[in-house]
């Protein structure tokens, strides 16, 4: 009898190691014909020069009254005067150039190409650890060095080259295309909803827009060898919520047992024992399914069995913070306030709390899950709904737009990974979202582990080779319309 369970446990365990062979060696790639490399055959040199010289426009948007932003659509119109004879240019609050190039064919409907030229400030404290100084404008070392270079001047000034270049070559599109330049995007967008309103109000409804979002990805992602083009369907949502204690206050000599600071801590601790809820489930089961099937064949065996390892997958995934934000709704406390002297107890202490919501989430289920996991009636929950803000719908990675991003990315980049992906920080895409079926999100450039800590940050600069990049991709996407 024992021999016979041990017989049919052997025949489980053999059938069980087999259909896990097999599905491994079935969950590949899809085969993607080759192509020759494409180039417009723009004058990269100029292209780099004009980049720097967008730079040197101090775009700041916490200061949208200063000259250099009028300054800067000024000199887009002198250096792009093919773009700006043949294109008819709108110009919508506050200062977002909108740019319609009109097809042959007006039964196509019409698509757009966004990117934004305001920037974040570079705060004092750090001008000295600048290689050069970031308003400068310096080309040096084969990059163009400065605040805007990656986010996100580079991409604009790639796209209107490529379409200065195409225009002066006599190529018409077919479809209509339009390009929207924010300049608000890094205090809230409202140029781009400005644009999203105009485009309803005109009746218009986009096929797809395409802005910025991830990159070409190289040796980022652990154990993989192949750069990843990361091509977001969608966005994660905002909301920031603060945690408030009351207490009596008083003396710090004579504390109660608890305190407004102890409160809030159980609570914030509390909060952060608990996450969301995550999951391989809708844009992050896309992403991962694509991405698995680039790795090794034994992190493939686990991508490829889910229905076997799904729960060690997720939590090896859930590990990473930059893994695990694609799997969940982030919570991450960010302030806290209490007394304003260190022997005095406040009668009033504060968390803020930042989510990121992911798609499958919305702002009632994050609320209903904070007050859950804190459990204490004692503490008040306090939501900006004002600036709160769901996520984006979901793009359909099979359809015309995303086929068109993707072919045109390999068509420059070569014979690389692309995967539909999540943008877990806010965008101007959001926004134009509400005017199109679809918007996506990459930018085309090719980055590395080094460059993350850019932007944002110090020494923010573009390769020479990604401006080519970015402007072989732009013309070959406009060629496609």
């Amino acid at each position: 009898m024992i021999k016979r369970i041990l017989a049919g446990l052997a025949l489980l365990l053999v059938i069980l190691v087999a259909v896990i062979a097999v599905k491994t060696v079935q969950y590949r790639p899809a085969q993607v014909a080759a192509s020759e490399p494409f180039s417009v055959g723009a004058d990269v040199g100029q292209a780099a020069q004009d980049l720097a010289e967008a730079v040197r426009f101090r775009t700041v948007s916490t200061d949208m009254s200063h000259p250099d932003f009028p300054g800067f659509l000024a000199f887009l119109q002198e250096r792009f005067p093919a773009v700006h004879r043949v294109m008819e240019r709108t110009l919508l609050e506050p200062v977002t150039p909108l740019y319609k190039w009109q097809g042959t064919n007006p039964d196509l409907p019409p698509v757009m190409l966004a990117a934004h030229y305001d920037v974040v400030p570079v705060t004092e404290d750090t001008l000295g650890e600048w290689d050069h100084p970031p308003f400068a404008g310096v080309v040096a070392d084969g990059f163009v060095w400065g605040r805007g270079t990656l986010d996100n001047k580079g991409a604009l000034i790639a796209a209107l080259t490529a379409a200065e270049k195409l225009i002066n070559d006599g190529f018409t599109p077919e479809r209509t295309i339009y390009f929207s330049f924010g300049g608000d995007e890094e205090t809230g967008g409202l140029g781009a909803i400005a644009v999203a309103d105009h485009l309803r109000g005109q009746g218009v409804q986009l096929a797809w827009v395409l802005d910025e979002g991830s990159f070409v990805l190289d040796k980022i992602i652990p154990g993989l060898d192949v750069p990843v083009a990361s091509i977001n369907l969608a966005e994660k949502g905002y909301l920031t919520i603060q945690l408030v204690a009351h207490a009596e206050g008083g003396h710090s000599s004579m504390p109660p047992r608890q305190t407004a600071v102890g409160q809030l801590a159980r609570a914030v601790a509390r909060l952060q024992e608990a996450p969301m809820p995550g999951g391989l489930s809708g844009v992050s089961a896309e992403f991962f399914d694509a991405l698995g099937r680039h790795f090794t064949l034994d992190k493939r065996a686990i991508f490829a069995n889910r229905w076997l390892f799904g729960p060690v997958l997720e939590g090896i995934l859930s590990g990473s913070p930059s893994t695990d934000a694609m799997l969940r709704t982030t919570t991450a406390p960010t302030m806290l306030e209490g007394s304003p002297k260190e022997n005095v107890l406040p009668t009033r202490a504060v968390a803020t709390i930042n989510f990121r919501l992911h798609p499958r989430d919305s702002i009632d289920d994050v609320l209903a899950h904070v007050k859950a996991a804190i459990d204490d009636e004692g503490i008040e929950i306090v939501a900006d709904r004002d600036l709160a803000s769901p996520a984006s719908p979901v793009s359909d990675s099979q359809g015309p737009g995303f086929k068109d991003v993707e072919a045109s990315i390999r068509e420059v980049f070569g014979p690389i990974a692309s995967v539909p992906g999540l943008t877990i920080a806010a965008t101007d895409a959001r926004h134009y979202a509400k005017a199109a079926d679809a918007a996506y999100r990459i930018n085309p450039f090719q980055i590395e582990g080094d460059d993350l800590a850019r932007f944002h940050g110090i020494d923010e600069r573009l390769s020479i080779a990604n401006i080519e990049r970015g402007i072989n991709f732009y013309a070959a996407l406009i060629g496609r319309q």
